[in-house]
């Protein structure tokens, strides 16, 4: 008997051409948005006399915690900026040199404008950049002048309708969606026959296809009911492996490890602590000084976020991961609105209104009653990063209980962990006299008394 065997050549033609065709027309059309892009920033930079790519960057760096384009913030919208000022006040760009560089200056010349700006942004003089070249300072007008860049669909569209339309010879896309459409039902119809005739001229030759025979043999269950060696190691170990797993799951009870509740705000911990690498106690002021590390109020976060009204993200974009589990920067920017909502922010005219709401936050770590834990005594006195018991938070985008915070870690944690006595006044008589006790160079919290019942429980 011989089997035969089909390699389905048609089907792996049919798959390497249509991967093929669709790299190049998504290269085309990657390449007719390149060009429309570059495009646009010639025509603003010939407008405005500026770089507004490295425009966009220097906002970034020193006008965007107060001013954005499109909205009042602690400062007022700067899109187009040097065109309102020439037509309404008949300001040229020397005077928004003088301006940029010098604020003060300006209103102590008694420029009527300025003056103006000054009265009616509660007398706050902005602040002066005299490091700003006036080519930086073209550079941010050619930014402030510059086009808001259009949603990837629409630059797709136009891009399909112009550049990529031109390069396919005028061929619409819907046009080479229905050929390849067409092309490819045609080569489903032509293996489909293919397959039909090789089995005709398989079975013509007296060609066992499919191998169709039947032993008998004795049922599996059967044959390890019989043999009784077996049936007592079975029964053994399913034995073992029931009062591990019971075992195991009792001794569960009560740890937390790995909790991460959902939270009615979303707070990143991995943009705050990671990407702009914000202190833990910033938010977290209390553990320096008190036995709960403390739930920061929102005042904390208003701090930033008078100014910082949406999410930008990243520079190259969001992650693959990220735009998966639906962290966008719309996302972001939603979760700062709840918290505009929250603090009775007025985000239009930039007051409180005194309209505020309570935040049920969710707690993560919770110990147990009898269980007595100072965070200032650990971070303060006895310097233990934050990472040590709460894991990566810097990486963690939902916050969750990276420890188990049962007895025998902390324990272990005692008992392995030098205690940091240089340069603590605190602790230098008492290592002093430990060390002739027990000998050793260095003394663990365990041999300073860290394993005392009283300790954690009194």
């Amino acid at each position: 008997m011989k089997k035969v065997l089909y390699r389905h050549l048609f089907s792996k033609v049919l798959g390497f051409s249509l991967l093929l065709f669709s790299a190049s027309f998504y290269a085309q059309e990657e390449a007719a948005n390149a060009t429309a892009e570059d495009a646009t920033q010639e025509v603003a930079a010939d407008a405005a006399g500026g770089d507004p790519a490295k425009g966009k960057q220097i906002f970034n760096q020193n006008c965007a915690a107060c001013h954005a384009l499109d909205r009042k913030m602690t400062g007022p919208a700067l899109a187009n900026v040097e065109q309102r000022l020439s037509e309404e006040e008949g300001l040229d760009k020397e005077w928004l040199y003088a301006w940029i560089k010098n604020s003060p200056g300006v209103i102590a010349s008694g420029d009527a404008y300025a003056n103006k700006i000054y009265a009616e942004y509660n007398q706050a003089a902005m602040t002066p950049f005299p490091t700003l070249s006036n080519q930086d300072i073209d550079d941010i007008l050619a930014y402030t002048a510059a086009p808001p860049s259009a949603p990837a669909q629409a630059t797709a569209a136009a891009a399909g309708t112009g550049e990529v339309g031109a390069a396919s010879g005028g061929i619409s896309n819907e046009i080479i969606l229905g050929a390849l459409a067409l092309v490819f039902g045609l080569l489903v119809v032509m293996l489909i026959l293919v397959n039909k005739t090789l089995r005709r001229i398989a079975e013509a030759n007296g060609v066992i296809l499919e191998k169709e025979k039947a032993e008998k043999r004795v049922p599996l269950w059967k044959a390890f009911a019989q043999n009784q060696f077996l049936v007592l190691m079975s029964v053994i170990f399913l034995l073992l492996a029931s009062a591990y797993f019971a075992y195991g799951w009792m001794m569960q009870v009560g740890v937390d490890q790995g909790y991460a509740p959902v939270q009615p705000i979303h707070f990143s911990h991995k943009i705050h602590a990671g990407d702009n690498r914000i202190e833990c106690k910033y938010c977290h002021s209390s553990a320096r000084v008190s036995k709960h590390s403390g739930i920061p109020s929102l005042n904390v976060c208003m701090n930033c976020h008078k100014s910082i009204y949406q999410y930008t993200g990243n520079p190259e974009g969001p992650s693959a991961e990220d735009l998966a589990s639906g962290y966008t920067n719309e996302f972001y920017t939603k979760e700062i609105k709840k918290l505009y909502k929250a603090v009775g922010w007025d985000e239009e005219n930039q007051k409180y209104t005194g309209e505020a709401q309570p935040v049920e936050w969710v707690r993560i770590h919770n110990l147990p009653d009898f269980a007595y834990f100072n965070h200032s005594q650990h971070v303060s006195v006895a310097g233990i990063e934050c990472q040590t018991c709460h894991g990566p938070i810097e990486e963690m985008e939902i916050v969750e209980q990276h420890s188990p915070l049962t007895m025998g870690w902390c324990i272990n944690c005692h008992r392995e962990t030098n205690v940091k006595v240089a340069g603590n006044a605190y602790y230098e008589a008492i290592h002093a006299e430990l060390s002739k006790k027990y000998g050793v160079e260095n003394l663990t919290a365990a041999m300073m008394g860290g394993l005392e019942c009283g300790k954690c429980h009194y």
